[in-house]
């Protein structure tokens, strides 16, 4: 079926993420009087913050420092990570980003983000960046304004509200996380695409069998055309 929709993930699928959102995870874990390995980051990226956040936790069982808990954790990051948006001169898109959003565009295809972070960060990143009211994105929904986030559907079925795309077969589900696979398995998507440029490997990725496994948003273009 054609494509009528695609949604991509922000951080590590459409803006470049240098290890900073698992370095701030870290640190805030670290105030909060716990230690977390990176790895154990990883595996909970592209999840809800708190939900990341309460994973963590249950998987260390180790007390926290008084007075501290999963809250004040996913506080304590929201506000490190909209400090490092609003000032880091190294924020940019990844590669080809905009470039896709406006060949889709001129195909007549809608664009959305959805992702992990909260309202807060994300505005961060979308006024840094000069994303508010884009031209060629049609909607962002954020974690915290549907009831679960990934790997539950209803990021995208808020999108296909606010769009009018109606069938999810004519959705194409972008991101580089694990839980953005089984986002788009979730919500029945009519693609599922995984890159590489955020904080999982090729190897991680295929272990759920998305569609394509892509290295660029520009090999993206490939994909549409053949559907």
């Amino acid at each position: 079926m054609p494509i009528e929709l695609v949604v991509f993930d922000i951080a590590g699928t459409t803006v470049a993420d240098n290890g900073n959102i698992n370095q701030t995870f870290r640190d805030a874990f670290s105030k909060a009087g716990l230690s977390v390995a990176p790895e154990d980051v990883d595996k909970v990226m592209g999840y809800k913050k708190i939900e990341a956040i309460e994973i963590i936790l249950q998987q260390y069982q180790k007390p926290l420092l008084p007075g501290n808990s999963a809250n004040t954790i996913h506080d304590d990051f929201t506000k490190r990570m909209v400090h490092f948006y609003e000032t880091t001169p190294t924020l940019q898109p990844l590669p080809y980003a905009e470039k896709i959003f406006e060949w889709l565009q001129g195909l007549g295809i809608k664009v959305a983000l959805d992702t992990g972070f909260t309202r807060p960060i994300t505005n961060a990143i979308l006024h840094r960046l000069n994303w508010f009211n884009h031209p060629y994105i049609s909607c962002v929904v954020c974690s915290d304004e549907v009831p679960e986030g990934r790997p539950a559907k209803y990021m995208i079925e808020a999108i296909m509200q606010q769009t009018g795309v109606q069938n999810t077969k004519h959705i194409a589900k972008v991101g580089d996380t694990e839980v953005d696979i089984l986002e788009g398995r979730n919500a029945d998507c009519g693609l599922v695409i995984a890159i590489t440029t955020g904080a999982c490997s090729e190897e991680q990725l295929n272990v759920l069998s998305p569609d394509y496994v892509i290295h660029s948003l520009e090999q993206l273009k490939a994909i549409i055309e053949c559907h």
